[in-house]
């Protein structure tokens, strides 16, 4: 395991990273972007519950969007291996301002239903899962290898700081002002996105890896030859790279199991059960302890670079059950705010760990259709989990089932660190 290395010698190295106009800008677009989408879910939970909605009715909502994503993100990977990801982002976000903007004004107007945000919502899932993986494929076009270890790590830490300010001021915004006004706010975002997304050129940087692409493709021979390609046979392509890496497919079936219990304990349980034990905003103090855990976290991996990466971010991934496990066996705030940080301490050292292990093992001209496969394998099962949430634990009782999740997390995560191919991964040398 690598020492730690002293933040003044890492600070030469940000500032290089920050250097190149592409990757602010990309950095920008996806950092204003997870400052609204971090206020949405609170006021979208919100939302359904103040329209008479039922723990139940609001899983269907979110699992509605969350299915848009998994039926859609695969035609995002293979359009944005085929396509301008520049495009592919700023059309998203354009559209996505638009939609968020209606259904800000419905709630405001009053005439918003739960069926009408459901479908927008299955809109708005659509249109972030043509875009998700061209934006993570993103970085590595940005900047140089030796540059792409600190890209992904800042990327990564502006992203979280981001949301954190945004979950801590989404409860008060809804208390104050209802949630349509907190949707609005997110709206905007997405239009401040689309112009900074619209400002990125990367045709003339010097990319990570020797065989990367430019943005518009891989220039009017990939171009042809993508288009005597089927999708199914872009999706081929990309799913025998995923197989080629024992650790890659053997990581997104733990993230799959992750995501079929967790999603329906942030998504549906979580606003119920702090909602009655304590207040509305104190669901968004704890998504806000949530994210500082995970600016804690980005810190951190700015400063330690382990050589075997993957398998320390794994093992911190167990850390994760300490969210579920507070809200069942603590009637505390500050257990509450102290379980929902390490989880997204422990998340956040993998994620980086993870995005990195990708960036620096997967060729260029797959790297979105492995994205895409990473989110779907991830969250393919979400929806169900949040549509069984509610009758689930109305079933066994919130709190019980609060305690099988929080050891489904972590012990699978702590039986993934002995697969040899997650422990054998090493970081490479930049």
């Amino acid at each position: 395991m690598a020492p730690v290395t002293d933040l003044a010698t890492r600070r030469p190295a940000l500032r290089a990273v920050l250097g190149h106009p592409a990757y602010r800008y990309l950095v920008a677009g996806t950092t204003v972007t997870a400052l609204g989408n971090a206020i949405t879910p609170v006021a979208l939970a919100f939302a359904v519950l103040e329209l008479g909605g039922s723990a139940t009715e609001l899983g269907l909502v979110v699992a509605i969007f969350a299915a848009a994503e998994v039926v859609t993100i695969m035609f995002g990977g293979v359009l944005g291996d085929r396509v301008s990801r520049r495009l592919m982002m700023r059309g998203s976000a354009t559209a996505t301002a638009v939609t968020q903007t209606v259904m800000a004004v419905s709630l405001i107007g009053g005439w918003a239903t739960i069926p009408m945000i459901a479908a927008i919502g299955m809109l708005n899932g659509c249109l972030g899962a043509l875009s998700g993986p061209s934006s993570q494929a993103m970085t590595r076009q940005t900047v140089p290898a030796a540059e792409l270890a600190d890209a992904v790590a800042l990327r990564r830490l502006s992203s979280q700081t981001a949301q954190v300010l945004g979950f801590a001021v989404a409860g008060m915004l809804v208390a104050a002002f209802g949630p349509g006004w907190a949707i609005g706010v997110d709206a905007l975002t997405f239009a401040v996105a689309a112009l900074c997304f619209g400002r990125i050129d990367v045709s003339g940087a010097v990319r990570a890896g020797a065989d990367d692409a430019s943005d518009e493709g891989s220039g009017a021979a990939a171009e042809g030859a993508a288009a005597r390609r089927s999708m199914f046979g872009d999706l081929r392509e990309g799913a025998r790279e995923v197989l080629r890496h024992t650790w890659l497919w053997l990581l997104i079936g733990q993230a799959l199991l992750y995501h079929l219990f967790y999603g329906g304990v942030q998504g549906v349980l979580g606003p119920v059960v702090v909602k009655d034990r304590w207040t509305e905003a104190a669901w968004g103090w704890a998504l806000a302890a949530l994210m500082a855990g995970f600016i804690l976290g980005g810190l951190i991996s700015l400063r330690w670079r382990p050589r075997r990466g993957l398998l320390v971010g794994t093992a911190t991934l167990s850390l994760t059950a300490a969210f579920p496990l507070a809200m069942a066996l603590s009637d505390s705030l500050v257990v509450l705010l102290a379980g929902a940080a390490l989880h997204g301490f422990g998340l956040e050292i993998f994620s980086v760990n993870w995005d990195l292990s990708i960036q620096q093992n997967v060729a260029e001209e797959k790297l979105s259709r492995v994205y895409a496969f990473d989110m779907v394998g991830s969250f393919v099962a979400r929806p169900l989990g949040l549509v069984l949430a509610g009758p689930v634990s109305a079933l066994v009782g919130m709190a019980p089932w609060l305690v099988i999740v929080g050891c489904v997390m972590g012990g699978t995560a702590l039986l993934s660190t002995l697969l040899p191919s997650v422990r054998r991964l090493e970081r490479r040398a930049t």
